[in-house]
């Protein structure tokens, strides 16, 4: 076959292509119209996995299931806002790691919002300026970022899906290794690259800022100066990249969690999180797990915070596998209740199945 043949071909492949999209498109807007008489919420976590699950058992190659997945998630992306201008707020500025995991999750045709801080994240959508919110909430090597969690004790909002993303890091500057003096990123950021940076540039002066975009900035506007941060904080601030992945350990994964005013309808593979507060008494810890054994429940995740109310009193965010309308679960969830002071479900939604993949 000629190379004029095969190209005509595609051609008449991209016009199916195309005309199919345009279809789909059309269901969902019919679907957005329904939603809209009920007043539901145009995201739906629950549909997003069934489709990925489909694209898992359907995607046989040559074209690989991640790169399929991308394309479906700009799709379903475009879909979101024809159907209902969609909003997400998350933790900024730009280019940061929780820029880029929102991006992951919901495509570029929404319409972001950066906050500065994760009490912001939170007002943004409590206040209904967003329709939901993108945190961290911890890292597989520096671990928990504790305003989250602490974020949730006072708070109604839930947790309606979850992101696992691949982190890696980039040195960037505008001279060479050598003449580098200062290197700026945020604290969580310098531990996760801290031996590749006491290893290349040791004596090299370590600056904290608030945010990875912000030490591309400060890298910018100084003379031995580098940063590190993401790729595209680079190509935002004009750095060269001196060196990528400086991470210390490979999968890097940073779990981020998206909020809103639902808890997602079940799924085939989902994950609950709770908040719980325990009695002042022996063996109160024990005892509060218990149900959790007797019910076969997969706790994945325990993590104490201090109240702040009290001396010596905390509160525990605990993950399940499962989710509140399971049987199992939701009979480990009653026994629980009435063996701790406070208890209060965070969350049912669909897992994540992998690092830069979202459930």
């Amino acid at each position: 076959m000629t190379l004029e043949r095969i190209r005509k071909k595609i051609d008449e492949v991209d016009q199916k292509i195309i005309e199919l999209l345009n279809d789909r498109t059309q269901l969902a807007l019919e679907i957005g119209k329904l939603k809209s008489a009920k007043n539901s919420e145009v995201y739906a976590p629950e549909r997003e996995s069934e489709i990925y699950s489909k694209i898992d058992s359907l995607a046989k190659g040559p074209l690989p299931k991640d790169a399929i997945k991308a394309v479906y998630r700009e799709i379903m992306s475009a879909s979101l806002a024809l159907e209902k201008p969609v909003s997400v707020a998350y933790l900024g500025p730009e280019a940061t790691f929780t820029h880029l995991a929102s991006l992951s999750k919901f495509g570029s045709s929404v319409h972001y919002v950066p906050c500065t801080t994760i009490t912001d994240v939170f007002a943004e959508v409590n206040r209904r300026r967003v329709d939901h919110g993108v945190i961290p909430v911890e890292n597989s090597i520096e671990g928990a970022v504790s305003h989250s969690l602490d974020m949730f004790i006072d708070s109604d909002l839930k947790i309606c899906s979850e992101i696992l993303f691949e982190i890696s890091h980039c040195l960037m500057a505008n001279c060479d290794l050598k003449s580098i003096r200062r290197v700026y990123s945020n604290p969580q950021v310098f531990g996760q690259c801290r031996l590749w940076l006491e290893k290349n540039l040791p004596g090299v002066e370590l600056l904290e800022t608030t945010s990875t975009t912000q030490a591309a900035g400060k890298a910018q506007g100084e003379d031995k100066a580098a940063a590190v941060g993401s790729e595209l904080a680079a190509r935002i601030y004009n750095l060269d990249i001196l060196q990528r992945g400086i991470e210390d350990l490979p999968h890097n994964v940073t779990r981020f969690l998206v909020i809103g005013r639902r808890i997602s309808p079940r799924t085939k593979n989902d994950k609950t999180s709770i908040l719980v507060s325990i009695k002042d008494k022996v063996g109160a810890l024990y005892e509060m797990l218990e149900p959790i054994r007797n019910n076969r429940v997969n706790m994945t995740k325990i993590e104490s915070r201090p109240s702040k109310k009290k001396a010596w009193d905390y509160y525990f965010f605990i993950d399940l596998a499962g989710h509140t309308e399971d049987r199992h679960v939701k009979k480990a969830l009653q026994e629980m209740e009435g063996r701790v002071r406070f208890l209060k479900v965070l969350g049912s939604y669909p897992a994540s199945s992998r690092a830069g993949e979202s459930a």
